[in-house]
């Protein structure tokens, strides 16, 4: 048959019975006459409680130290997966990232994967022993240990997938595929037969939790074909690939994110390389932004305006207040905000979705405070008391009740 990498999330291998469900479908598939390579994220709520336990002892941990106790998550799952699998009589070996042969930078808590040196996947398979790799971890040039951030298993899945030329890479999950917006929160939602990598990237990059976005990048770049589906249903999931059947629609999907800083610096002088200078030690710190805008100049000075991730806020503000040339500047940051766009390769050849959707809001009495477009996406800022309603209103604006 072929090589498959499927990769479960925490929610479906949570307890014991999660655990001997996900063994089942591991060896369902290894029984077709597949290679199979499984990636497992920590238990449950594991990462979070060790978050917490971290935070019992110190209130600024060390990064490194946090990689090395965040690591010890994923390597429960796999011990746990691989004795379950053992119970039911199929040959089994559990590897830690580094095993794997995951190499990374030195980045702790949001490293990024270098290379993997394949040789001990190879020799696992060429045994005919199903391969159960932690994902999320890593090491670095110092034989350190290193996690690749949230929704870092999606990446490490992708990633073998894609060295070792798999036929296809099947992320678990708890949902039963890609759908058009939260089907638990959101009346109507319609799953998605299939999508491009271009339209998951901008939902995952906008809040959708089904795939990480590093790992939606790799996929398209090496070209590996993703299912999403769920582990708790024998049901066919969403196909990820470079061209997917559009069936007209306009909109792929809906999403919110709440996860938004909006910062404003006040008073900066109006003259030529101040904004370079400020990206440019935003930057340099890792500071990703998103929507960014300026005012138009008066009185010599401008104020802008950009979005960015709440954990970053601490050091923004420490750039502008500390770091920064321009005394008079001064700055605001409002965490109090939500992200709402709508995605669609489809859309740039629609002139009216644009105001279909603010129609939507301001039907809703929801106030617009910033926007930005692109071809296949259009987000707007609003209060994040309103996220959920906007979401549906937007979502109900696109897709009627039929």
């Amino acid at each position: 048959m072929g090589l498959i990498v499927q990769k479960f999330g925490g929610s479906s291998v949570a307890d014991a019975q999660r655990v001997n469900n996900v063994a089942k479908i591991v060896t369902d598939t290894y029984k077709q006459g597949n290679d199979v390579i499984v990636v497992v994220s920590a238990q449950g709520d594991t990462t979070d409680d060790l978050i917490a336990k971290a935070n019992e002892i110190s209130a600024k941990p060390s990064a490194r130290e946090m990689d090395m106790l965040l690591c010890s998550g994923e390597q429960i799952s796999i011990a746990l997966l691989a004795m379950a699998i053992k119970n039911l009589g199929f040959p089994v070996i559990s590897l830690l990232g580094w095993q794997a042969g995951f190499n990374t930078s030195s980045s702790y808590g949001k490293a990024r994967i270098k290379k993997i040196n394949d040789e001990r996947l190879k020799n696992e398979i060429s045994k005919n022993n199903i391969v159960i790799v932690a994902g999320f971890q890593g090491i670095n040039k110092y034989d350190d240990l290193t996690t690749l951030g949230r929704g870092g298993s999606d990446t490490s899945a992708v990633a073998i997938a894609a060295v070792m030329h798999a036929d296809k890479c099947q992320i678990f999950t708890d949902v039963d595929g890609v759908y058009t917006a939260d089907p638990r929160k959101v009346e109507n939602a319609q799953k998605l037969k299939d999508i491009t990598y271009d339209e998951m990237l901008e939902l995952a990059t906008l809040g959708a939790q089904v795939l990480n976005n590093r790992s939606v990048e790799m996929a398209k770049k090496y070209n590996v074909e993703l299912e999403v589906l769920s582990s708790l249903t024998n049901k066919p999931g969403t196909i990820v690939k470079e061209v997917a059947n559009m069936e007209k629609m306009l909109v792929r999907g809906v999403t919110k994110d709440t996860d938004v800083a909006r910062v404003c610096i006040m008073n900066l002088p109006d003259t030529p390389g101040v904004a370079f200078k400020i990206f440019d030690k935003l930057a340099a710190k890792n500071v990703n932004i998103d929507i960014i805008l300026q005012s138009v100049g008066r009185d010599g000075t401008k104020d802008i305006t950009f979005t960015t991730t709440c954990d970053n806020c601490d050091t923004v503000k420490e750039i502008i207040e500390n770091s920064f040339e321009y005394q008079e500047a001064k700055v605001e940051i409002n965490t109090n905000v939500a992200k709402i766009s709508v995605v669609g390769a489809g859309m740039e050849s629609h002139p009216g979705t644009a105001s279909k959707m603010f129609e939507a809001l301001y039907e809703s009495d929801i106030n617009i405070q910033m926007i930005s477009t692109s071809e296949i996406k259009i987000s707007v800022l609003i209060e994040k008391e309103n996220a959920d309603k906007a979401v549906s209103a937007v979502h109900k604006a696109f897709f009627p009740a039929k």
